[in-house]
């Protein structure tokens, strides 16, 4: 701290009324009475109690901060009027700071600060204080608060809050055209003295800008500052506190201000005059060069539009501006001619888009050139007098005939002599030629409208002296037509006259076609050959005519088929006529005259056998025949199947037995004592489930004895069929059809009748009586099962 600011200090401490006394006495009230919060409270007599006074009147305790003794720095004394000076008192404090930032001597009242205050920190602090008998400790008075203020000193500077501002203000502005404001902040007390109180000045950036002292706003300060002579301005701002006085605290901040861009420049052409070249050749939209006007403003303000306002050559160049360069693009409009005109002359102007109405005093805002074009010649293919020809030529002229002639000329001053040819891509069959020398085509074939109505060329012209220079031109050659072909039958007529006709009767309607194709159209004239006693011909005069009968019946036995020429012509010059035979077939017809046949053979086949009957008979003697294969082939399929099955045909069964009983006396259940007596069964019997292809040697199977039990013998069997390869494929293990030993008459079973070639003679069961009537009746007397 200065020396300077210790005396403010002091001054100020010793000037103001509560540093007078920093003793502070407690004074008792003559009544004491109960402390009543409220300013004014309302009773319900009416009356209006007031606020009364404590019994201890205190008094604000003021200290500065940021104290550098090397003391205690004394606050003030507390004292009550209770004392008498013996030391029987005892001050007690308490609340904030109280014991560590704050202490007091409990005899004599005196408060100290035991270090440095910062304000900044804290303002002020509530302290609680109060005096006890130190015998008794008790209260000899009340205790109150009471409050200890921090008094500022100018310790803190002004600080921005922000190092580095940025601005910008538009060029050519009036002076104290504002930029931008900048605000310091000061950490002391506003309300205590200048130290908060901050006036702002410029230390960088005269004499460019100003800045308000008390506001910080910065301004321009001189006028029409152009950003084209200077774009970038860094102006330092300081800030100060105690008013902007000596010894006051600052702080500072840089300001980077950019002056804007306004149009205030015009564009202007670097030249006056601007030279360009184009080749003759350049064909239409070719840029030939381009011109730019300079503009030192940027942006939207530089924008410049060109047109070409004057000249020879407006009607042959065009101008183009172009957005991202801003620069005039000079085009080809129209084609040019070395031998027409060699120079042109334009007149271009540049103007800005957009326009400042403030700054109208330095325009105009738009510039001129002149652009001289000069036209170079080149070596140009030759010019046909004609961009296409069309030639119309007689299909009936002579080879060699010429049908036309084209023209080209060398459009260079230097006229070189030209050769023409024909393209032969579009003349393959060389049906046409030309003269190299003077473009005359003629036909080197003969020519035909009917193959080809059209022939479309090309005829190349190029120069001797430099033959890569051709020019292409197309050949429409149009043959005409003459009248050279003879009508004919439009289509083949098959024709045919019943038997039954009668005189007049219609049996065809012809036509003809021609290949000539003449102006007026084709018109068609129908007639015999010679007079035909049986069939005539009447023209109908629409290019059609009528077939008819001349007598009543034909028969197809005399004569079968009639030729009749008819003669057909047109009435084109020359007339051209042929003759055209139609074959008419004689035919049966029913009364409604529908043919129903017309060959002679037909006449051998029953009256009233129509051709497709034959068919149908035809058809069904084939289905026939195949029904009777089909039949023949499932019957020796049969042969192969089981002819003894059960009513429920389960493979998974073990055995069937089908035991037909002992004879016409048996009516007893089957016994299966059978099982037990195998040498019943004969040794040679072959299998009766199955006819065998193959004939296998019967295997002998050993007698078991009388005793042997049904068990032993049906697992003997299963071995036995387990190892026989004629055993059927079945997952049972045997059928024993077994018909025992007491009939008297033979089996009746038909399961050998398969292995017999004749027939079979069922004609004994009638002598059977009554019992086999139905059995005879069904197999006696019939045919047998395979002719069936």
């Amino acid at each position: 701290m200065t020396i300077y600011q210790f005396l403010v200090l002091f001054l100020l401490w010793v000037c103001l009324p509560h540093f007078c006394s920093p003793e502070i006495m407690f004074r008792r009230t003559p009544v004491p009475q109960k402390r009543i919060l409220g300013a004014r409270v309302p009773r319900s007599d009416g009356k209006i109690l007031h606020r009364q006074k404590r019994g201890w009147m205190w008094n604000q305790f003021f200290l500065l901060e940021e104290y550098t003794g090397s003391d205690y720095q004394y606050v003030g004394k507390l004292h009550s009027d209770q004392d008498k000076g013996d030391g029987s008192l005892k001050y007690i404090l308490s609340g904030d700071g109280a014991g560590t930032l704050f202490i007091i001597d409990e005899k004599t009242g005196d408060i100290h600060a035991t270090r440095r205050i910062d304000r900044e920190e804290k303002a002020f602090y509530t302290l609680r204080a109060q005096a006890i008998n130190r015998r008794t400790l008790r209260p000899v008075e009340p205790e109150s608060e009471f409050v200890i203020k921090i008094h500022d000193i100018n310790d803190n500077e002004p600080t921005f809050p922000e190092e580095i501002y940025t601005a910008s203000v538009p060029e050519m502005s009036v002076v104290g055209t504002s930029v931008v404001q900048v605000t310091a902040t000061d950490a002391d007390d506003p309300s205590y003295g200048n130290s908060a109180r901050v006036i702002y000045s410029i230390l960088q950036g005269q004499p460019y800008f100003s800045v308000e002292p008390e506001t910080g706003i910065i301004r321009t300060a001189l006028p029409n500052m152009n950003r084209e002579n200077r774009e970038q301005y860094q102006v330092v701002i300081q800030a100060k506190d105690m008013g902007g006085q000596m010894g006051g605290l600052s702080g500072t901040t840089t300001v980077n201000i950019t002056l804007t861009d306004v149009n205030d420049n015009p564009p202007r052409f670097p030249q006056n005059t601007i030279h360009l070249r184009v080749l003759e050749s350049s064909p239409v939209g070719t840029a030939i060069g381009s011109v730019k006007a300079t503009d030192a403003d940027t942006g939207k303000n530089a924008e410049v539009e060109y047109r070409i306002i004057d000249g020879d050559g407006t009607d042959m160049f065009d101008i183009i501006t172009e957005k991202d360069t801003q620069e005039g693009i000079i085009t080809v409009k129209k084609p040019l001619d070395y031998e027409s005109r060699r120079l042109y002359t334009l007149k271009v102007e540049a103007e800005n888009t957009h326009v400042d109405p403030r700054f109208y005093y330095l325009g105009p805002f738009k510039d001129t050139t002149i652009v001289k074009i000069s036209v170079e010649d080149v070596d140009e293919p030759p010019v046909f007098s004609r961009s296409s020809y069309l030639f119309e030529v007689h299909e009936d002229i002579e080879v060699g005939t010429i049908i036309g002639t084209v023209m080209a000329r060398d459009p260079d001053s230097t006229s070189s002599p030209i050769r023409f040819s024909l393209d032969r891509h579009t003349d393959l069959d060389r049906i046409f030629n030309i003269h190299s020398g003077n473009g005359s085509l003629y036909t080197s074939k003969p020519l035909d409208r009917e193959l080809s109505q059209w022939h479309n060329l090309t005829v190349i012209a190029a120069e001797i002296n430099n033959p890569k220079e051709m020019t292409r031109v197309a050949v429409f050659v149009r043959i005409l037509d003459v009248n050279d072909n003879a009508p004919q039958f439009a289509v083949f007529y098959d024709t045919f006259v019943c038997e039954n006709a009668r005189p007049g009767q219609l049996i065809q309607t012809i036509s003809a076609v021609d290949k000539d194709d003449p102006l007026g159209g084709q018109k068609f004239f129908f007639s015999l050959a010679a007079v035909n006693p049986n069939f005539t011909v009447q023209d109908n005069e629409d290019n059609t005519a009528r077939i008819l009968t001349r007598k009543n019946g034909f028969n197809r036995h005399e004569i079968s088929t009639y030729l009749l020429p008819v003669v057909i012509s047109d009435n084109d010059y020359p007339i051209q006529s042929s003759t055209g035979t139609l074959t008419i077939r004689v035919c049966a017809c029913d009364s409604q005259g529908n043919m129903q046949s017309c060959s002679a053979e037909a006449l051998l086949l029953p009256a009233g056998l129509s051709t497709g009957a034959l068919v149908a008979i035809l058809l069904c003697i084939i289905i026939l025949l195949v029904i009777v294969v089909l039949f023949a082939a499932l019957k020796r399929q049969r042969k192969k199947e089981p002819l003894i099955l059960s009513k429920e045909d389960i493979r998974d069964n073990i055995v069937s037995y089908n035991d037909e009983g002992g004879g016409e006396e048996d009516t007893q259940a089957f016994d299966i004592g059978t099982l037990r007596n195998p040498a019943a069964i004969e040794e040679k019997k072959l299998r009766r489930d199955i006819i065998p292809e193959t004939l296998f040697i019967p295997r002998r199977t050993p007698t078991a004895p009388d005793n042997t039990d049904v068990r032993d013998f049906i697992n003997e069997r299963l071995k036995e069929h387990d190892l026989d390869p004629t055993a059927p494929p079945y997952d049972s293990l045997a059928t024993y059809a077994y018909e025992g030993n007491d009939s008297i008459a033979e089996s009746l079973s038909s399961l050998e009748s398969g292995t017999t070639d004749g027939d079979q003679n069922y004609d004994y069961l009638r002598e059977w009586g009554p019992r086999f009537n139905k059995l005879a009746e069904m197999y006696g007397g019939g045919e047998s099962d395979k002719d069936s």
